[in-house]
């Protein structure tokens, strides 16, 4: 198969619309071809393409910042000679003077299939800076690695956020390219958007079941997103940046596991059997020690859980991470009712709401762990309903 980006650069014919206007290139480092040449120096090559700009989402363009709101500066491409501008550093949105520098901006982002996976806000934000400054934009389509599953609440009306760009759930199922044509219809925006659509992708084919294993290697989106175990378990495991539990930031497995120095994570991983078996399909868990290097418990021993969404127990129709990681904390929960699980700290910029209310787009998923009475049913009650819409809304959108 063939991604946007390797198509691209294979057909002049789509590249033609470039000729004489400036272009400028949204990418990091997973922004590579099948031979993982960067975007950057792939596009610089040609001979019809004027580069002039070059934009770093969170992590910034090389991916050199392990943590979140941990900003990016401004730079001079020290190759090519063009600014790369930072979209997570002084600004979120582009600036006028930064839009002033090109015609048409290439979207060339790797993401994860996770609502709050903030390129996805990112794409929201420049697309509608493009509306109003009358610039194109493409995106250069990529897998969504964890294919087409949905999974999870919708981010309510007033959630909105940094990471949560809009009404979809945890899980949305959608490529960038097809998440823009979403944008751009809900949001009325009138912009010139075209996706260069990639070339046999699969999503519902073995073993990858959206990434195409044995064809592309993988390259980290993001610091913390090393392999496509991560990227399976992450619209889980992402809630736990909204607890005290650790995430695995700081060992090698990070949003694999979870854990924290003063919990029996066995009783933990039995009590969650019991609650709700039927959620934990598709994968193992199993118990693990940790000794964070750095982040949350840094230097201190952790019990834990690791989630192996791999060959060969993994099965791809019965994974549901949102839901297994919802019941590990109503583990938690029942076993420890007045166990300090909340984090309370500012998280992407939002200084009133609880984290994990942000993460979840509304408080309901912290309200189903809290109350005592609160069984899994009702929480399949709440979200049943918003996958199933979701399901209709995104299908005049869906390009593969």
């Amino acid at each position: 198969m063939r991604f946007g980006l390797d198509r691209l650069l294979a057909e002049p014919t789509l590249r033609a619309p470039l000729a004489g206007r400036r272009v400028g290139l949204l990418a990091h480092p997973a922004s590579v071809t099948a031979d993982l040449t960067h975007a950057l120096d792939a596009l610089a090559t040609l001979g019809d393409v004027t580069l002039t700009a070059a934009f770093g989402p969170q992590h910034g363009l090389r991916g050199d910042k392990q943590d979140n709101m941990v900003e990016s500066p401004d730079f001079s491409d020290p190759v090519h000679g063009i600014p790369v501008f930072s979209l997570y550093g002084e600004v979120r949105r582009p600036t006028d003077a930064m839009m002033d520098r090109f015609d048409v901006l290439l979207v060339d982002l790797q993401d994860l299939g996770c609502r709050i996976y903030t390129f996805v806000t990112t794409l929201r934000y420049v697309l509608e800076a493009a509306a109003r400054h009358g610039k194109a934009v493409w995106v250069l389509d990529r897998p969504n690695p964890v294919g087409r599953p949905i999974e999870g609440l919708t981010l309510r009306p007033g959630q909105e956020s940094f990471v949560g760009a809009g009404a979809m759930p945890m899980r949305h199922g959608l490529t960038l390219g097809e998440l823009g044509r979403w944008f751009v219809a809900t949001l009325k925006l009138d912009v010139d958007y075209r996706v260069i659509a990639m070339d046999g992708w699969q999503p519902d084919a073995a073993p990858g079941f959206g990434w195409p294993l044995g064809e592309r290697a993988w390259v980290n989106p993001s610091p913390n997103a090393p392999n496509l175990a991560m990227a399976r378990a992450y619209a889980g495991t992402v809630m736990l940046e909204g607890t005290t539990l650790s995430e695995g930031r700081g060992t090698t497995r990070p949003l694999e596991l979870f854990g924290a120095p003063d919990i029996d994570a066995r009783a933990v991983m039995a009590e969650m059997r019991v609650l709700a078996p039927h959620w934990l399909g598709g994968c193992t868990l199993r118990e693990i020690w940790f000794e964070p290097t750095f982040h949350k418990h840094a230097g201190t021993l952790c019990h834990g859980v690791q989630i192996h969404a791999e060959a060969p127990v993994y099965d791809h129709a019965a994974f549901r991470p949102w839901r297994l990681q919802a019941l590990a904390f109503k583990a938690v929960r029942r076993l420890r009712p007045d166990y300090p699980l909340w984090r309370d700290f500012p998280y992407e910029y939002e200084l009133e709401r609880l984290a994990i209310d942000v993460i979840n787009g509304g408080p309901a998923l912290r309200d189903w762990v809290d109350d005592p009475a609160a069984r899994p049913p009702d929480l399949d009650m709440l979200t049943h309903p918003d996958e199933a819409a979701w399901a209709e809304e995104r299908r005049p959108y869906l390009l593969y």
